[in-house]
């Protein structure tokens, strides 16, 4: 499946006002792994950035001075989602925008152009309720590492959504990855006989290898300000 992680940043909090998008981000993930194929652009909103969206994302009036108007890519974006399932944090937000943008352009709604939107805050909050389920907090949770977000940023933000929604739909606590299995079937259930299958040859990791894998645990759970998930596994 072809899904499209997106993001945007604006000019200010609310379509309503007049707000306008200055910057789009996607990345291309296929059957559950990222393509490295993405659209990044900014836009130039045709109207002043607010001071408190200055302070969220960074992005001045004088940085976009120069760069294209929606008109000018509209149809570059159009044709990069066109077909996928679309993943975004607080959707409502984003797809007003969107549609607000291609409908001054004459190209609909965003929904026309995709097969569908996925919330991934509304899947945060039904996997954990009552908690905090902002994109830096689903980081921390996950163990994902968010330390170069000093701001916000419609690519950097997409990127990190894509690895929280892996660690959202994988089952990753339990480290048991739930996609369905392989053509063949094959599980680690048993229910294909002993594991590990009778005659399969074992090599015992040495010195160096183990001490390798535990300075990997200590920069993991240095970023990530928790222990790896492998630790607490061991534990």
């Amino acid at each position: 499946m072809r899904q499209i992680i997106l993001d945007t940043e604006t000019t200010g909090p609310s379509v309503d006002d007049g707000h306008r998008i200055i910057e789009i981000g996607c990345l291309e993930v296929v059957d559950r792994r990222s393509t490295g194929n993405h659209l990044h652009v900014y836009v130039n909103p045709e109207r002043k950035v607010d001071e408190g969206a200055l302070a969220v994302h960074g992005i001045s009036d004088e940085q976009l001075a120069d760069k294209p108007k929606f008109v000018e890519i509209a149809q570059q974006f159009v044709d990069f989602v066109r077909g996928a399932e679309i993943l975004i944090h607080n959707a409502a937000f984003d797809v007003g925008f969107l549609d607000a943008e291609l409908g001054r352009v004459g190209l609909g709604r965003f929904r026309e152009h995709v097969r569908s939107v996925v919330d991934t805050l509304a899947m945060a909050r039904e996997l954990h309720p009552g908690k905090r389920n902002s994109l830096d907090s689903l980081c921390d949770r996950y163990g994902i590492s968010n330390a170069h977000r000093k701001l916000h940023g419609a690519l950097l933000d997409a990127e990190l959504l894509a690895e929280v929604y892996l660690a959202m739909t994988r089952g990753q606590d339990s480290l048991a990855i739930v996609d369905g299995g392989d053509a063949a079937g094959d599980t680690a259930s048993g229910d294909d006989g002993p594991w590990p299958p009778v005659g399969l040859r074992v090599l015992a990791a040495d010195e160096a290898a183990l001490a390798a894998h535990e300075a990997m645990l200590a920069s993991i759970a240095k970023e990530a300000r928790k222990p790896a998930v492998w630790s607490d596994a061991a534990a």
